[in-house]
Parts: C-alpha cells; structure tokens; sequence
C-alpha cells in the first residue's frame, strides 16, 4: 500500500519534461499524494544537473526531450547512484523498455497515465532502489553482488508464494529478519529457500 506521507519524511521528486503542461499535470499529481516537487526541467541535461545539485529522492524523466534524451540521462543518474529514476514516455516498443531497463530505470510509465498510474510507479521505483543499495551496502564484489540478489530474489518469490506477502513486503522480512538474528541477507535467503523447499515452515513473517 502506497504510503502517504504525513509520518514519513516526504520524498523529494525532480521532474523532467519538455512540454510545460504535462510537467505541470505530473507535479500536481505528485504534490496531491505528498511528494515534494523540489526541481523541474524541459531537458535531459538540466535534469541531470538539478538531480547533482539537489539530491532527489527520485527523479521523473520524459524520453524525448532537446540537448539530452531521457535516456542519456538517466544513464547519468543512475550511474552515479543519484537517485532512482522512471522513464515517461508516449512509446511503449518493447526496444525502448529495454533501452531504458538497460539505462538504469526502475519503472516505466506510458502517457497518457492517471494518478493510478503515477503512484505504484513511484512506489515500485523507491522499493526497488533501496533494495539495491541494501544488497550493495552488504557487499562490495560485482561477482558477489549478482549471487546474493539471485538468492534473495528466489527467497523473496518463496516467501510471497507461501505466505502471499507482496515483493516489498518479502524484501522487508528478510531485510529485518537479518538485522534480528545478526545475519547477512543472504544468508537468510538461503535458509528460506532451504525451509521452503523441505516443506518446513520459516519463521513468523509478522
């Protein structure tokens, strides 16, 4: 469930798009459900520019845009593990979902969207990203980066077809199941797929 953001501290969301009214639209949108609009942009390398200076949560790029597309830069940001960002866009070719997953983007939202839309993007964008800075933070080797998100990816698909808990949710318990037991993730998920897998019951997914 979305969060809105009255306890939490509200997310800060640069946006960029060139057409005035659509950024305009999006921000109300954004603004409506508690997110801060702390930047916006009608091009590729001002965004990228305003996401270094600023420090956003999250950052809203239109593929299309003058000087820079949105890909070049959320290459630029995602690169620099600024912010997660999510691709807008009227295309929905599969080539251009590639290109943008290939660039570092966590969603993709194709125009025209409603508010419904806008939202589990959003949500989906943040999760994936803390998820991935955690897993980072537990490791430094590429090699041993790739292993550890491959079992805990297994672990939480275990967890959400045995308890019915949602991705974040399953993420969630095997990130505070860790911090508990004074475990590595990985080392939760390999007892998760071990439990799972031999019929025994994990522990409390409270």
């Amino acid at each position: 469930m979305a969060e809105t953001q009255t306890d939490a501290e509200r997310r800060r969301v640069l946006i960029a798009e060139d057409e005035a009214l659509i950024r305009l639209d999006l921000a109300e949108m954004l603004v409506e459900e508690g997110y801060e609009v702390v930047g916006e942009a009608g091009d590729g390398e001002t965004a990228v520019r305003l996401a270094e200076e600023l420090k956003p949560d999250l950052v809203i790029l239109d593929i299309k845009m003058p000087i820079m597309d949105g890909l070049a830069a959320a290459e630029r940001i995602a690169g620099a593990r600024i912010a997660p960002v999510i691709i807008l866009t009227a295309f929905s070719q599969r080539d251009l979902v590639e290109r943008a997953r290939a660039a570092g983007a966590m969603a993709y939202l194709v125009k025209p969207f409603q508010k419904s839309d806008l939202v589990p993007a959003v949500e989906i964008a943040l999760s994936r990203y803390s998820e991935i800075a955690a897993l980072e933070a537990e490791v430094a080797g590429l090699t041993d980066r790739l292993e550890i998100r491959k079992t805990v990816e297994r672990a939480k698909g275990a967890l959400m077809t045995t308890y019915n808990m949602t991705e974040p949710q399953a993420f969630k318990w095997i990130q505070r199941t860790a911090m508990d037991h004074r475990m590595t993730m990985k080392e939760v998920a390999e007892r998760i797929l071990a439990e799972t897998s031999g019929g025994e019951v994990a522990p409390s997914a409270s």
